[in-house]
């Protein structure tokens, strides 16, 4: 049995971890029950509304809060704001 030389390209250590991404998740977290709060303060008003109002209310509640993240996402992998 003999050994080969391994012809694979070379082993690239992962990059230095960064205090960017602990930040980041804590802001996350941070906006997210915000949002909440935001969407809870107003469950009054909301449940007043007939059924087929309040379910896109809740659709938009429920998918609007990823667009902010989109960017802090972006700036916690790269560092930047912008692609």
């Amino acid at each position: 049995m003999t050994t080969e030389p391994d012809n694979q390209t070379p082993h690239n250590p992962p990059d230095a971890p960064n205090w960017r991404t602990p930040f980041g998740m804590i802001l996350i977290l941070v906006f997210i029950l915000i949002w909440c709060g935001i969407v809870v303060s107003l469950m009054d008003w909301i449940s007043d509304l007939n059924f087929w109002l309040q379910l896109p209310i809740y659709i938009i509640a429920g998918i609007i809060w990823i667009f902010p993240i989109k960017p802090l996402l972006l700036w916690m992998n790269t560092g930047k704001f912008r692609s």
